[in-house]
């Protein structure tokens, strides 16, 4: 990795207000919610973690780690309701990082949109050479 992951991440570190926003889709029914995040360094700046937990009870913890083998980061998801997931992920440019969940067709990206807004997009393929919106999370440093 040409750069440290705290220089990559740096758009991302910190505590976060988190406003979700899931339209109906065929994963889940309409709903919003709110939620607060944190992403900070952790083992000796080797990888970064993000921990969040929202009004309704839900909470999850994620780590990212560098993978010289392939070249990305791997990101594991562990929810508090028994669920968790493995994602590749690497940063498109300086602002977004773009990730793939492994065994579904889920991509998401977090979008520095200024010093003090992230967006967070989940997406699933449409069938028209396009995506479907699945969830988006306003993300708003505290």
């Amino acid at each position: 990795m040409d750069s440290s992951i705290s220089d990559k991440f740096e758009f991302l570190l910190g505590d976060w207000k988190l406003e979700y926003y899931i339209p109906k889709s065929q994963f889940s029914d309409a709903c919003t919610e709110i939620g607060q995040g944190t992403f900070k360094m952790i083992l000796n700046d080797r990888y970064v973690q993000f921990e969040y937990t929202t009004e309704s009870g839900g909470a999850a913890k994620g780590i990212f780690a560098w993978d010289d083998k392939i070249n990305a980061f791997r990101y594991w998801w562990f929810e508090n309701s028994g669920n968790f997931s493995i994602a590749t992920c690497n940063f498109i440019n300086e602002t977004t990082l773009a990730m793939n969940w492994h065994e579904t067709l889920l991509v998401q990206t977090f979008t520095k949109e200024t010093d003090e807004r992230v967006v967070l997009k989940m997406q699933y393929p449409d069938g028209n050479s396009g995506y479907e919106l699945v969830m988006k999370v306003n993300m708003h440093r505290i």
